[in-house]
């Protein structure tokens, strides 16, 4: 059951809303991060990704960029761009990007459940990612990024939050990237207890992007225990999530540039893969139209891969995957990609980025790029039903959390669970 608690975010005022939140620090270069300080100089990047504005040489674990973080983060508090909420509260985030529109509940996460698999995984974490946002997390002592999590959509919640959305939004405004941020701040305590006891229903909830945050918050628990700490309840025993019902998630495809051919021509590259048991054909479009079909660009021409049946498995929920088919039947036996993770001629492209950007890297290298279709959200709960875990960069989610909307305070004390 899902054990979500109210906290008192700190937030920004709703004239500064606009300027302060940011995109995930993990999702944009450091030139791109420069570039959103230029637009926006109050923005959370600086305290998301402090590392911007120090030089670019210095070593990921120097305690300078924490510190950073820490200082820019009291500037944006004591210059009023963000306000402490008076008491805690539930909070409503809608996105709206074109016509795709989905409305999650800002709430604290249970890190017990976490660690007990009622907050499920697909992913796998890397070990300096991961140290980066445990010492975040610790000089901070706040949730600064949010935990995109989804659910089993129920009716009965689905009710709850329309009801409770018909209310003026504290913030609502249109990012540079063009989505919609609507935000709405549930205070009232009948309208809290009913949304926790309608979530107690809910069996079990998925990470669907920041797994590294999430961990990152676990590892800090762990320490502050190991410490002697108070064992709870604690505000650090809780992480930051947004929760959203699966039928309202949007998964793009996770593309792949390989930037070395190995010699080959595209006509050689194309006759190996017809004999590794794919179709191959030209293509007008680079945007495959179902599941075991890609598209591959090379040398301005776009083909259509389509994998015959009996080449993959179909009853491995990891193995039959697009990406694994991919990686198990193109790229590691044909261009000797066998550790997708760390190999450098291989990179991966979110969807949102277009197939205009594919092009570009792979004529940029003599390279060859790859389209997939999408990952359903139920093939990513299935994964973590079973426990199994998802190739690296299987899923693109769009549209993405801004940071900085409501940060929350290990600090704080939270209510107890009803």
């Amino acid at each position: 059951m899902a054990d979500l608690r109210p906290f008192a975010a700190l937030r920004p005022r709703a004239e500064a809303a606009a300027e302060v939140a940011c995109p995930p620090y993990d999702v944009v270069t450091r030139q791109e991060a420069l570039e959103i300080l230029a637009r926006h100089p109050h923005s959370f990047m600086r305290v998301a990704r402090p590392d911007v504005e120090l030089p670019a040489d210095l070593d990921r674990a120097d305690p300078q960029i924490d510190a950073a973080g820490k200082r820019n983060l009291q500037a944006l508090i004591a210059e009023g761009w963000l306000i402490k909420e008076p008491a805690p509260c539930f909070y409503l985030y809608e996105l709206t990007l074109g016509q795709h529109v989905q409305l999650g509940l800002v709430a604290a996460g249970s890190l017990d459940e976490y660690e007990r698999d009622v907050v499920k995984r697909h992913e796998k974490t890397r070990a300096l990612e991961l140290e980066g946002r445990t010492r975040h997390i610790e000089a901070l002592q706040v949730n600064s990024g949010p935990i995109f999590i989804t659910y089993r959509a129920q009716p009965a919640i689905d009710a709850l939050v329309a009801r409770l959305r018909q209310r003026a939004p504290a913030y609502d405004y249109v990012a540079d990237d063009g989505v919609r941020h609507r935000f709405w701040v549930i205070a009232e305590p009948e309208s809290i207890v009913a949304l926790q006891r309608a979530f107690a229903g809910v069996p079990a909830c998925y990470i669907a992007d920041g797994h590294h945050r999430t961990a990152a918050a676990a590892a800090v628990r762990q320490r502050r225990l190991a410490q002697g700490g108070p064992s709870g309840p604690h505000g650090g025993d809780f992480f930051l999530g947004v929760f959203f019902p699966h039928d309202q998630m949007q998964i793009l495809p996770y593309n792949r540039v390989v930037t070395d051919r190995g010699g080959r021509s595209v006509a050689a590259l194309c006759a190996e893969i017809e004999a590794a048991g794919f179709d191959v054909a030209k293509a007008s479009s680079p945007l495959p139209e179902r599941p075991a079909c890609f598209g591959m660009y090379g040398d301005g021409q776009w083909y259509r891969l389509t994998a015959r049946p009996g080449s993959f498995p179909t009853d491995d929920v990891v193995r039959s995957l697009d990406v694994s088919i991919l990686q198990e039947n193109l790229l590691a036996p044909i261009l000797a990609i066998t550790e997708p993770r760390t190999d450098p001629r291989l990179q991966f492209v979110g969807g949102i980025r277009g197939t205009a950007e594919l092009e570009r890297r792979a004529d940029k290298h003599g390279g060859v790029a790859f389209t997939v279709f999408p990952v359903a959200i139920e093939q990513v709960m299935a994964i973590a039903d079973a426990g199994e875990v998802m190739p690296p960069k299987s899923t693109w989610f769009e549209p993405k959390l801004r940071s900085g909307m409501a940060v929350r305070s290990l600090l704080d004390p939270l209510p107890p669970r009803v």
